[in-house]
């Protein structure tokens, strides 16, 4: 009898042991789960943020009006280099090599002479809020930016935004035609100092000014 009672006493015994023995198994199985399902979604929430700060990176834009393609050339090269947008200036009445000629009182010259000539520009910018940096080009007419670049300033509100001009020339320097342009824009605006270039400029001269100015690649 009390042979029969030992045995089955190490019977429960040993039916407890290997009940608990499962128990500690499952639980460490539960906790390595919950531990790799938390290293799963990490790499979920770095992805997304890295998202949101792309989204609120510096966006840049390339402006430019061009009649005889040196300034567009320029304009390209700093396209290129920032892997910015690119916008042109096209004027609602394109210009002929004869309204271009110069002291001929032609049309480029009435409109030089005149301060508050705006040529019409044909279409626009329709997502300018989404830009951060404005990099405006332009030919010198006369020692000053063409007309239809005051026409492009006054038309958006460049209020909180970077906006840094350059223009292209035989000869000129680009003067006092960036300054008459600043006070076109609002006093929000930050304007920078501009720069002049050749015709013929190179792609690595480009790069050069753009890096001594501090403005980097938006894909950077």
């Amino acid at each position: 009898m009390r042979r029969t009672f030992s045995l089955l006493l190490s019977f429960v015994l040993i039916f407890a042991l290997t009940a608990c023995g499962q128990s500690a198994v499952s639980e460490k199985q539960e906790i390595e789960e919950q531990s790799d399902a938390e290293m799963e979604t990490e790499p979920s929430e770095s992805v997304s943020t890295r998202g949101q700060e792309a989204e609120v990176s510096t966006k840049t834009l390339v402006v430019y009006f061009s009649c005889t393609g040196t300034t567009e050339l320029v304009a390209e090269y700093m396209m290129e280099t920032l892997g910015a947008d690119i916008y042109e200036i096209v004027p609602e009445n394109p210009y002929t090599e004869a309204d271009l000629a110069y002291y001929t009182n032609g049309r480029a010259d009435q409109e030089q002479n005149d301060p508050d000539a705006r040529p019409a520009i044909s279409g626009g910018v329709e997502n300018m809020d989404t830009y951060d940096t404005i990099i405006l080009g332009y030919p010198i007419w006369h020692g000053q930016a063409p007309r239809i670049i005051s026409t492009f300033l006054e038309s958006y509100d460049f209020s909180g935004k970077t906006i840094i001009p350059f223009c292209t020339s035989h000869s000129s320097g680009i003067g006092s035609s960036a300054d008459n342009l600043h006070v076109l824009c609002s006093d929000a605006a930050v304007w920078l100092e501009g720069k002049r270039f050749e015709a013929g400029t190179s792609k690595e001269t480009i790069e050069e000014w753009l890096g001594s100015e501090g403005i980097k690649s938006v894909q950077e």
